[in-house]
């Protein structure tokens, strides 16, 4: 069984509590769907699964400028789901065996602010090595602390400004036209200067680790919960996010909170906390 998640950037969620409660009902159906030594011994001898993202857009990017259909065919043919999922859930412009899906999809993104937004994208993304090598990077910490958790295949595309991150059963979708910088011009007349803020390429990788490890690790009977626990569990999620890019990219009480107990629990392994759904220990 194939389940799509959408969301914006993490940072607009985590200042929206309207948003943050919104997340985590989607979780709660995903659930039904389907530092000094935290014991790192493993981090060198486990084998490391290579990330690379997928460029997904230069097919798209190519058929929505020039109509070239052998392009949308091999998007079709290298990337079913994924092009389902933008057709379909995304975008919501039909079936993809509609007969005229393919004119409908083409003339959608033939607005001039989008046509303007794909070509900005694909400069901007002409190279993504640093963001390879940064993911590489990142994963080779996550499955050291944590072995058994399977790098997802993650692919970039361009969805109308309407996602910034896609979750699937095992791929993490990247919407490069909401990274295109707090400063781009389009973005003043949709986005308040806040949430401008997060719509970085430096919010990539912090964005894709934080949605799929929350969609890794669930917090179980959400209805019961308090929001404290909703809370400290997404701050767990960060925390371990800024340990595996080695920044601290995300600040808030609750990171704090994680950050002190794992200092007074250094046999702790950061799988072990990742694992945990009783919160009222830290309180």
């Amino acid at each position: 069984m194939v389940f799509k998640i959408f969301f914006s950037t993490f940072a607009e969620i985590i200042n929206n509590r309207i948003s943050v409660r919104s997340f985590w009902l989607i979780i709660i159906s995903l659930t039904f769907l389907c530092a000094c030594d935290f014991k790192l011994k493993n981090e060198e001898n486990e084998p490391v699964e290579s990330v690379e993202i997928q460029r997904y857009d230069r097919l798209e990017s190519l058929f929505l400028t020039t109509g070239d259909f052998s392009a949308l065919q091999q998007m079709s043919t290298d990337y079913p789901v994924e092009t389902r999922t933008l057709i379909e859930d995304v975008l919501n412009l039909g079936k993809v065996d509609d007969p005229d899906i393919n004119n409908k999809f083409l003339a959608f993104y033939q607005d001039s602010t989008l046509q303007s937004i794909i070509i900005e994208a694909e400069s901007q993304y002409a190279s993504m090595d640093d963001l390879n090598k940064s993911f590489n990077d990142a994963f080779k910490k996550l499955q050291g602390w944590v072995p058994e958790l399977k790098a997802p295949l993650i692919y970039a595309q361009i969805c109308a400004l309407d996602q910034s991150i896609i979750i699937g059963d095992a791929s993490v979708g990247i919407s490069l036209d909401k990274y295109l910088g707090e400063d781009y011009p389009p973005y003043k007349r949709y986005y308040t200067e806040e949430q401008r803020k997060t719509m970085n390429r430096e919010n990539i990788l912090p964005d894709c680790l934080s949605f799929y490890l929350l969609s890794r690790y669930h917090l179980p009977n959400f209805g019961t919960r308090p929001q404290f626990d909703r809370d400290m569990h997404v701050g767990k999620i960060q925390w371990v996010v800024n340990k595996a890019i080695d920044k601290p990219f995300f600040q808030s009480e609750y990171v704090t909170a994680i950050s002190q107990y794992m200092a007074k629990h250094l046999n702790l392994s950061i799988k072990d906390l990742l694992n945990i759904t009783d919160y009222e220990q830290f309180k």
